[in-house]
């Protein structure tokens, strides 16, 4: 018993021994491994020191290097700038002593001139003093003082001033007499040569031809009134002479005339001609002519392929058929220099639909319903503008007669092949076109009056007939009208002859029996 006591004592201090010695072997495992790990860390730790100290380094190294770079690039500028710095002080004491040295001069100069003015003084005093005493010795032996002998002196040289006058005026009078027959022949012959008369009937007459010479005498109606119903509605002058078969119908505006030949185209046709058919049929003509001005238009735009034209400025092209300048058909001229323009603008390789429309816009400010003081080209570009023209077309219509500055090449190109066009052998009168000036400044002055209805200028302008509104204006009032505007004409226009100023004050009552 004893035996496997000290046994079991044995084993149990053998199996606490063997475990005492394992834990000491696995504490000493564990603490070598973990000085190699201890080791491992700091030789990371020492690597990651080095790799940061470097990069650090070499981060200050940059940043110095940039730093350096900046401290140079200042450096150069201040370099710079004192350079300039001392070149402009060189420049300024240069001009300093320049100035320095004109002071000099001018001073020199100066001193120079008081001398030289001293001795004129000088000089002028003694003049002075000697024409003093040739003066009192002149009035010692002449007996008169130097004012009475001035005075006879300026006597005697008007009285032969005066003389000679007379002579030369009298010269002047024979020789005049001699030449102003003469001299007022070769006026005369020269005006009749200058103005081309079958120029001028092409531009504001209009032949209305008749089947028999009856017909003349239902247009004159009873006591005239058919013929002054007419006249009065449409302001057209209605000459009937001698001429056989012939109607003449003058006027200065197209519109009118063409108004006036269908109206009576369509009275004659009819067979009743009076007072209320006349007005019924001038109402309906004056309609007629506008639809046709539309289509004149529209044919034309269609003719030059132009597209996307506002239908006001469509209306303004028709009109041109009926609008000249300088007696060149202006519709005739602006399809010409639409055509020009576009063939002259594909030459150069620019767009000749834009040339092309602009050709054909180019004058449209001549028919503008708009009375305005500006130039033809600039109401023309505003038109164009009202009406949304892109700005190309606008500056071309603008600056064809230099009103404006050129922004495109299409503007030079219209003003060049406008003139083309106006510059033919023929083409223009500028005599015709001041004629119909004056009479539309004639109408314009009578319209502005207050009750005025209608103006027309006849007879070649040496009429002027001024239809007021009865209610509006009394029979007193139309003849203040009447002279105000006799003055008026007389103080504000140039005219050959005279003009006879009619104001026409009409009154009608009008009632429907139904």
């Amino acid at each position: 018993m004893i035996n496997i006591i000290w046994i079991g004592v044995a084993v149990l201090v053998a199996f606490i021994l063997g475990v005492v010695v394992t834990q000491l072997f696995l504490k000493k495992a564990l603490l070598q491994k973990s000085e190699v790990l201890l080791e491992e860390a700091e030789e990371k730790a020492e690597v990651l020191k080095k790799e940061k100290m470097l990069q650090a380094k070499e981060k200050f190294l940059q940043l110095k290097s940039e730093h350096q770079k900046i401290i140079d690039e200042k450096n150069r500028n201040i370099q710079r700038q004192e350079n300039k710095i001392r070149q402009k002080e060189a420049t300024l004491s240069q001009k300093l002593q320049e100035v320095q040295r004109k002071n000099n001069e001018l001073e020199k100069q100066r001193v120079k001139l008081n001398n030289q003015l001293a001795i004129i003084e000088k000089r002028e005093s003694e003049i002075n003093k000697m024409h003093s005493e040739q003066v009192r010795q002149l009035e010692n032996i002449s007996k008169l003082s130097a004012l009475e002998a001035k005075e006879q002196l300026i006597e005697s040289m008007k009285g032969e001033a005066k003389m000679d006058a007379m002579v030369m005026s009298r010269e002047i009078i024979e020789d005049a007499k001699l030449t102003a027959e003469k001299t007022a022949k070769k006026i005369v012959i020269e005006t009749i040569q200058r103005t081309a008369a079958e120029h001028a009937i092409e531009n504001t007459v209009t032949v209305f031809n008749i089947a028999s010479e009856d017909i003349k005498g239902r247009i004159i109606g009873r006591e005239g009134r058919n013929i002054r119903a007419l006249e009065s509605l449409t302001g057209v002058e209605i000459i009937i002479d001698d001429s056989p078969d012939a109607i003449l119908l003058s006027c200065f505006d197209p519109v009118r005339r063409e108004v006036a030949r269908l109206s009576l185209q369509k009275l004659v046709t009819d067979g009743r001609i009076h007072p209320a058919r006349i007005e019924e049929v001038v109402s309906k003509t004056i309609k007629e002519v506008d639809q046709e001005i539309m289509e004149t238009g529209k044919r034309t735009i269609i003719d030059l392929g132009i597209h996307n034209l506002h239908h006001e400025l469509v209306r303004h092209i028709g009109r041109m058929k009926y609008r000249s300048s300088y007696g060149q058909n202006l519709l005739a001229h602006s399809i010409e220099v639409a055509n020009l323009s576009a063939t002259m603008a594909a030459e150069l390789g620019l767009n000749p639909k834009k040339a092309k429309r602009s050709g054909l816009l180019h004058d449209i400010g001549k028919v503008a319903e708009n009375e305005s003081e500006l130039p033809h080209a600039l109401l023309g570009m505003k038109l164009a503008e009202k009406y949304k023209e892109k700005p190309d077309v606008c500056n071309a219509i603008g600056a064809h007669h230099d009103e404006i500055e050129m922004e495109t090449l299409i503007a030079p190109i219209v003003q060049v092949c406008d003139a083309i066009s106006g510059a033919r052998p023929g083409a223009r009168r500028e005599v015709v076109e001041a004629y119909i000036q004056r009479l539309k400044k004639l109408e314009e002055m009578a319209i502005t009056y207050p009750g005025v209805v209608k103006t027309y200028a006849i007879q070649a302008g040496r009429e002027l007939r001024v239809i007021v509104a009865a209610e509006q204006v009394s029979d007193v009032q139309a003849n203040t009208i009447s002279y105000d505007l006799s003055r008026k004409i007389q103080e504000e226009m140039t005219y050959p002859g005279q003009i006879k100023i009619t104001v026409i004050r009409e009154t009608r009552s009008i009632n429907y029996a139904k």
